[in-house]
C-alpha cells in the first residue's frame, strides 16, 4: 500500500465521522438557532391557591420548546414578537374582514391618547379629549358585535372637566381606509360619562358579552366608600345597550351590574357564559397589602370592597375565587379565557407588578366552578405585562407595560408578544 493511498483512507474516515457528527448535532444546533429570541421562559411554576398552600413546582418547559399542537393550524412559533416600539399599550383588538375573518390588522390603545393600527404598516390615529395623568388616559377598546357591517369601535378614556377627572365611554365609527391612506374616526358619540376619575384606580376595561351587552370595568377613583354606592358609577362592573341606554334587566335600574370593587382591570366570559374580573387589592402597610383577586360575578352582587378583602367574609359580600395573599403581589390587568380539544380550561391574567402572566386553571365545569391552581409563566421575561388576548388564529397575544413610568423599558419596548398557547 502506498503512502498516498494510506493518506486518502485516513482522510476519508475522518470526513465520514464528521459527516455523522453533523447529522447528530443538526436537529438540535436548529432548534437553538431558531428558537424565539424573546423564550427565555420559566412556566409552570405552581404558586399558592386560596388556601394559602403551596404545592409542588412542575417541571418548566425548554426555552427554545417547538410546540407540537393538537391542532395543526398552532403549528408556529412558542414566543414570538409581533410589534415594538409601542407608547403604554393598554388593549388590543383584531380587525376582521367583510367576511368576519381575521384581516390580519390589529387596533392598540396607547394610553397617552393614540389608538395604532397594526398590519403590514403602522398608523397612528390622535384621539381628542384624552387626559392622561397617573393610570389614565385611553384605555380599553371593544368592537361593536357587529363591526365588520358598522365599523363601530368603543374606547373608554380619562378626560379633565371643571371639577377634576373623570371617565367615559366613546363611541367612534372607524373609516374603512387602508393604512396607507390613514385610518380615520368619524361620527363620535359619548355613550357613558361622568364616571368617577383619579390620578389612580380607573378601571378602564370595555368587553361586549355573549349577550351582546356592553360591559366596562371602573375603578373607585380612590374614593373607597363610592364601590358600595350603587347610585355611582365608582368601583363597578357596569352593562350598557350597545347605544349607551341601560338594559332593562340590571339589577338596580341604572348602569351598575355588580358592585363593590377596587379596581377592575381584566374581564372575560367562559365556555360556559360566566364573567369573570380580575381585581387590584389594597396597596400600603400589610397585613392590609396585596390581595389582588379573581372574581366571578354575577347580577347585582356585591364584592366587599372595602369592608373585607382576601379570606374575610361578611353577609351579603362575596369573597373571590382567588386571592394573592399578603406575601405576594400581582397587580393584575387584562383577562382572557382558553379551552382546547384536550377539555383543559384556563383563565390567562397579565401581571403588572408581577411581572408574569398567570394562568388559573378551572375545574370540572360545574355550575359553582372555581380556580384550583394558579400557575406561573414569563416570569420577569418581559417585565410588566398590561395585557392578554385570545387571538381569532387561537394564539394569546400579550401586551408589555414597561413604558408606563414604573418598569425598566428596553430599546423595542413596548411590544405585543405572541404565545402559543400548547405551551403551556
Amino acid at each position: 500500500m502506498t503512502q498516498r493511498f494510506k493518506i486518502w483512507i485516513i482522510v476519508s474516515v475522518v470526513l465520514v465521522a464528521l459527516a455523522a457528527a453533523a447529522a447528530i448535532a443538526y436537529p438540535f444546533a436548529k432548534r437553538a438557532f431558531f428558537a424565539p429570541r424573546e423564550s427565555n421562559v420559566e412556566t409552570g411554576r405552581t404558586l399558592n391557591t386560596i388556601n394559602g398552600t403551596t404545592p409542588p413546582t412542575v417541571a418548566p418547559v425548554a426555552p427554545d420548546a417547538t410546540v407540537a399542537p393538537e391542532d395543526p393550524t398552532l403549528d408556529g412559533p412558542a414566543v414570538e414578537t409581533v410589534a415594538t416600539n409601542l407608547d403604554i399599550p393598554w388593549e388590543l383588538a383584531f380587525l376582521p374582514d367583510s367576511s368576519g375573518g381575521w384581516s390580519g390588522d390589529m387596533l392598540v390603545t396607547q394610553r397617552p391618547g393614540q389608538l395604532v393600527r397594526i398590519g403590514q404598516d403602522r398608523s397612528v390615529i390622535p384621539v381628542e379629549g384624552v387626559r392622561h395623568v397617573g393610570e389614565g388616559g385611553l384605555l380599553g377598546l371593544a368592537l361593536h358585535p357587529d363591526f365588520e357591517s358598522n365599523g363601530l369601535l368603543y374606547l373608554y378614556m380619562t378626560t379633565a372637566e371643571a371639577g377634576g377627572l373623570t371617565n367615559r365611554v366613546e363611541r367612534y365609527r372607524l373609516e374603512d381606509t387602508t393604512l396607507s391612506e390613514r385610518s380615520t374616526l368619524t361620527e363620535r358619540t359619548v355613550i357613558l360619562d361622568e364616571i368617577p376619575g383619579a390620578a389612580n384606580h380607573d378601571g378602564g376595561r370595555l368587553a361586549f358579552g355573549p349577550d351582546k351587552k356592553l360591559y366596562v370595568t371602573t375603578g373607585d377613583s380612590q374614593a373607597q366608600q363610592l364601590a358600595q354606592d350603587t347610585s355611582s358609577l365608582a368601583g363597578k362592573v357596569l352593562r350598557l345597550n350597545d347605544d349607551g341606554s341601560v338594559p332593562a334587566d340590571n339589577p338596580f335600574g341604572n348602569a351598575v351590574w355588580s358592585y363593590g370593587h377596587r379596581n377592575v382591570q381584566g374581564i372575560t366570559w367562559d365556555d360556559a357564559g360566566r364573567l369573570w374580573v380580575t381585581e387590584h387589592g389594597p396597596s400600603g402597610s400589610c397585613p392590609e397589602c396585596g390581595q389582588d383577586e379573581v372574581n366571578l360575578v354575577e347580577r347585582g352582587a356585591n364584592y366587599g370592597w372595602p369592608t373585607i378583602t382576601g379570606d374575610a367574609t361578611a353577609t351579603g359580600l362575596r369573597a373571590p375565587v382567588l386571592h394573592s395573599g399578603v406575601d405576594d403581589t400581582w397587580a393584575p390587568s387584562g383577562m382572557a379565557f382558553y379551552s382546547d380539544v384536550s377539555g383543559a380550561r384556563s383563565l390567562f391574567f397579565a401581571g403588572l407588578r408581577g411581572s408574569a402572566l398567570y394562568e388559573a386553571r378551572l375545574d370540572d365545569g360545574s355550575a359553582v366552578s372555581s380556580a384550583t391552581q394558579l400557575v406561573e409563566h414569563f416570569k420577569s421575561d418581559f417585565g410588566r405585562l398590561r395585557n392578554v388576548v385570545r387571538g381569532p388564529d387561537g394564539y394569546l397575544y400579550i401586551l408589555t407595560s414597561n413604558t408606563d413610568g414604573r418598569g425598566a423599558p428596553d430599546e423595542s419596548d413596548d411590544k405585543i408578544i405572541r404565545v402559543n398557547p400548547r405551551l403551556f
